[in-house]
């Protein structure tokens, strides 16, 4: 397993991507001086976005169906909890954009190599929070007299300085 967003499974029989690029901004604010350079104020966090792309051969690894699954993923509208296979849990993100290219068309009209690129966006602050609520979850379901360990907290980089 590569990365799961919320059920799908990103491996080498779904959809197996070759790419990850992430990209995070933040935003400020800018007031113009003169004489001088725009002074500027942080004003919170910007987008966060992750990028998957890469591409399949259906004969041999991968299935279309899988980007079909995206697909419809992406039609609910919902956040999906993303997951890397190292177990780095990423938060809740959507599904904004899936692209897909074919070559090497064969008779019956499918392509033997398939290109994609799977676009995704934060909507999740707190990755914390989804493991609080987690906890909380499982231990409804815990026989009397036994609850999970506390889940250690993601550190916050600001604390460390």
């Amino acid at each position: 397993m590569m990365m799961c967003l919320g059920m799908f499974v990103f491996s080498l029989s779904t959809l197996a991507y070759q790419n990850f690029q992430r990209q995070t901004e933040w935003k400020f604010a800018s007031n113009s001086r003169v004489g001088a350079r725009n002074a500027y104020q942080f004003t919170g966090k910007g987008d966060d976005t992750i990028t998957l792309s890469g591409w399949f051969a259906p004969e041999f690894n991968g299935s279309p169906l899988a980007l079909n699954l995206l697909r419809g993923m992406g039609d609910t509208g919902n956040a999906w909890m993303l997951v890397e296979g190292t177990g780095r849990i990423y938060g809740k993100w959507i599904i904004t954009g899936i692209s897909e290219g074919r070559s090497y068309i064969g008779s019956n009209g499918t392509g033997k190599r398939i290109e994609f690129t799977v676009n995704l966006k934060c909507v999740d602050d707190d990755p914390n929070a989804v493991l609080g609520n987690l906890r909380d979850v499982l231990n409804r379901y815990l026989p009397d007299g036994f609850s999970l360990p506390d889940i250690p907290r993601i550190p916050d980089m600001a604390s460390l300085f």
